[in-house]
């Protein structure tokens, strides 16, 4: 039976419009499903840069004004990869025209203009994900299987780190195509919304909301020339960020977030640690889990390294053998393939906006706490 078309209308050309463009070339390559993303049309400001970036990839058409890519018949799904101050806006009007809305993480700046957007696809009942793609790598996946298995029994603690170098030099700028992350005005925040903002959804998939926190935040470059103007200007994004948290389930969360870390390019990690037994999971090693069972004898007692490659494990049996490792590029097709799922069984993929919109939340009481030096009580 032929499968049924997806058009998919891609916003953005950067970093993460190569990721997803990808997932959706390869899913129907791997994953048995109803539905075929087609690579309908590309859309960006810079005509010359989206026409190459389409060609690259196998986008059908262009757009250089996303206003027009939502007007389009031909487009089922509006894929969101720009700069988070341009979310908001982008997806109410695609969920006014009736379109799927996908969108990178974080959903927005902030919990005010995210809770629009949740309102926005919610009113138009159209169907709705959020980007946050290490909850697809399989270990992770496997960890939070486990956990709602109830085999680690009372968890007590959840700490994770994601740890980056890129922004040390006070020579880079902030602002333009390449460093709007480190403009306040388009990002919403620092390490917050863009690498703690992970550490935090992946929490809280595994091991349920958080309460309350406090927070340390500190800005190490003050100023610096923005790449549009050329100016020096004051920076507002944070640099570092630091949290302790309690958990709903009375387990204590410790999060840290940096860009100041010499030596780290992307340095994930997670721990959680219960009753019966213990997870570690590093992205430089993702295809590897160490768990720790107490319930084997003492002598034999100690961390077991699982490789998550087999076929029983989450998402492998649709990939190679076992003992074949997979990548990061991995964790989007299966985004793609569960969301496809839920077009077909009606079920809503997580992260949907709501869900993504209580880690933003979260994200709004660190900036708070790190301003005040107050405890902050989740609403």
């Amino acid at each position: 039976m032929a499968k049924k078309p997806l058009n998919i209308g891609m916003i953005g050309y950067g970093f993460m419009g190569r990721a997803h463009s990808n997932a959706y070339r390869r899913v129907g390559n791997f994953f048995d499903l109803d539905y075929q993303p087609v690579l309908k049309a590309a859309c960006a400001r810079n005509k010359k840069a989206v026409k190459a970036f389409a060609d690259t990839w196998g986008y059908e058409s262009i757009e250089t004004d996303w206003k027009e890519l939502i007007k389009r018949d031909d487009i089922d799904a509006v894929d969101i990869c720009v700069p988070n101050d341009l979310h908001v806006d982008i997806a109410i009007a695609a969920a006014k025209a009736g379109k799927m809305v996908l969108c990178e993480k974080p959903i927005a700046r902030d919990a005010k203009e995210g809770l629009r957007m949740v309102k926005a696809v919610e009113k138009a009942g159209v169907p709705n994900m959020v980007w946050y793609n290490y909850r697809w790598i399989p270990a992770v996946t496997l960890v939070k299987q486990v956990v709602a298995e109830g085999k680690l029994g009372r968890i007590f603690h959840y700490r994770a780190n994601f740890l980056q170098d890129w922004t040390i030099s006070p020579d880079v700028p902030q602002g333009g195509a390449g460093t709007w992350r480190l403009d306040v005005d388009a990002a919403g925040s620092g390490v917050t919304g863009d690498l703690i903002a992970h550490c935090v959804d992946t929490a809280m998939w595994i091991n349920g909301p958080i309460s309350d926190l406090t927070a340390m935040t500190e800005t190490f470059v003050k100023r610096r020339k923005h790449a549009e103007t050329g100016k020096m200007k004051a920076v507002g994004i944070d640099d570092a960020a630091a949290l302790l948290a309690h958990f709903k389930n009375g387990s204590l969360g410790l999060f840290e977030s940096t860009r100041y870390a010499r030596g780290h390019k992307a340095l994930y990690t997670l721990e959680i640690n219960g009753e019966h037994g213990s997870f570690m999971w590093d992205l430089h090693d993702l295809n590897r889990l160490a768990w720790f069972d107490h319930s084997v004898e003492g002598r034999l007692r100690g961390w077991t390294s699982i490789l998550v490659t087999d076929g029983e494990h989450p998402y492998l049996g649709n990939w190679w053998v076992p003992g074949l490792n997979l990548g990061y590029e991995h964790s989007f097709v299966h985004a793609v393939a569960d969301f496809i799922e839920g077009l077909q069984t009606g079920k809503p993929t997580s992260p949907t906006f709501r869900e993504a919109l209580e880690t933003t939340k979260v994200c709004d009481a660190i900036l708070k706490s790190g301003n005040t030096g107050r405890w902050v009580t989740i609403k």
